[in-house]
């Protein structure tokens, strides 16, 4: 009976001692997670911040009550270089106006680091990314969300261009003038219209990435065989996890993108990382547009969207992804392609509130570095992987440019 409770008390003991050590360990991922959040360069390259503001403006220099970013919360995740998208919704390429509502957003952005010189700095280069970020202050890039804005005219690209446009993803939710778009089964120009290829080989002689989220299978692989500069894909994850979703990248196009010295930036949204729950969000969806057609609504009207929006909230879907999950597509990139072409693309205040348990705003980085050092990811990696593979990638369309 003695050697039983010494046995027993033996094991509760290497119990205590194992679980306080898994504890500590925890603990310590923890504290290195958030330390290099803030020690390295953080790169998101999709923000969705000024469209959000468009329609309901709050002061960002202090903690907002709406959205995911902020000032004081991007500090906070360790947030240096967030690309500002400059959304232009797809409707703008048939009724005009596009260019004007592109110039209001960048016009915007401005703003912020003219209202609030001691939190925002403009960004146009890597060389003010690495500059600015011994400063307190955050860098604002910006990245062009559909190419209508571009307007038929090559001259326009050197317009957003001296504006500050770095990136300009071809097209979004309808096939423009540019590409056809992987959200329309119109497919207007099977792939990039002939405008569409010029516009891929201006942007290459001007210095602004060609970003191919949105676009077609066909589209991704007529700008792959153009390019003469890396490619991104801002703001998109893995169809792996999403089968037949033509909106996330097959394993075969992040291999084409890899040899192309290109980076996919993984989009945090619920829909882009669990593919039950992109089924169910699909559902949903196609539900509320049925709804919409029976009110006589028409969906270029402006109450459209708030239908959706009210419909979509009347039926939640009942679960979101998880950090782990978003980690899981950052490995199957690893995995595929090595670590060099992986990157943080989130699309908060664009998702709406599908963003994953542990990455609800721009505080929560160091959620997604924990679960990366859990995975035995060493420094460097993640120090490329937050920002350093997204540089890399500019730097090469810069010098690209400079060359011609």
């Amino acid at each position: 009976m003695i050697r039983l409770t010494f046995f027993v008390a033996a094991s509760c003991l290497l119990f205590l001692s194992c679980a306080s050590s898994k504890q500590a360990t925890d603990e310590s991922f923890r504290s290195k997670a958030r330390e290099y959040a803030q020690e390295f360069i953080l790169i998101d390259t999709h923000v969705d911040t000024p469209y959000r503001l468009r329609e309901k403006m709050e002061d960002i220099s202090q903690p907002t009550a709406g959205g995911n970013f902020d000032y004081v919360r991007a500090k906070e995740g360790g947030l240096n270089a967030p690309f500002m998208s400059i959304y232009v919704p797809a409707e703008y390429e048939g009724k005009g106006g596009a260019k004007l509502l592109a110039d209001t957003l960048i016009d915007m952005v401005e703003k912020f680091s003219t209202d609030w010189p001691d939190k925002f700095v403009m960004a146009h280069s890597t060389s003010d990314v690495k500059k600015q970020f011994t400063t307190k202050k955050i860098s604002l890039c910006l990245g062009m969300e559909n190419g209508s804005p571009i307007e038929h005219d090559l001259e326009n690209l050197r317009h957003f261009y001296n504006r500050g446009i770095r990136y300009i993803t071809l097209a979004h939710s309808k096939d423009n003038h540019i590409s056809d778009s992987s959200y329309d089964t119109s497919r207007t120009s099977h792939g990039l219209s002939p405008f569409g290829k010029e516009v891929v080989l201006e942007m290459n002689r001007l210095g602004i990435m060609v970003d191919v989220s949105h676009i077609t299978d066909e589209a991704f692989y007529a700008v792959m065989n153009i390019s003469q500069a890396p490619a991104i894909a801002s703001h998109s994850s893995c169809r792996f996890f999403t089968p037949g979703w033509e909106r996330n990248m097959s394993d075969d196009m992040i291999r084409v993108l890899a040899m192309n010295g290109g980076v996919i930036m993984i989009n945090f949204g619920s829909s882009f990382i669990n593919g039950e729950y992109f089924k169910r969000d699909s559902t949903v969806r196609t539900d509320a547009r049925k709804a919409l057609l029976a009110t006589g609504i028409s969906s270029s009207d402006p109450a459209a969207h708030a239908f959706v929006d009210h419909y979509e909230k009347e039926h939640p879907i009942g679960f979101y992804a998880d950090v782990k999950e978003v980690a899981d597509h950052i490995d199957h990139v690893v995995k595929l392609v090595g670590v060099n072409h992986v990157g943080f693309g989130s699309d908060f205040d664009g998702v709406g509130d599908s963003l994953p348990t542990g990455l609800k705003d721009v505080s929560q980085y160091p959620n997604l570095i924990y679960e990366l050092l859990k995975r035995n990811y060493s420094k460097e990696d993640i120090q490329k992987i937050c920002g350093l593979n997204l540089l890399r990638v500019w730097s090469k369309v810069e010098q690209v440019a400079s060359q011609k």
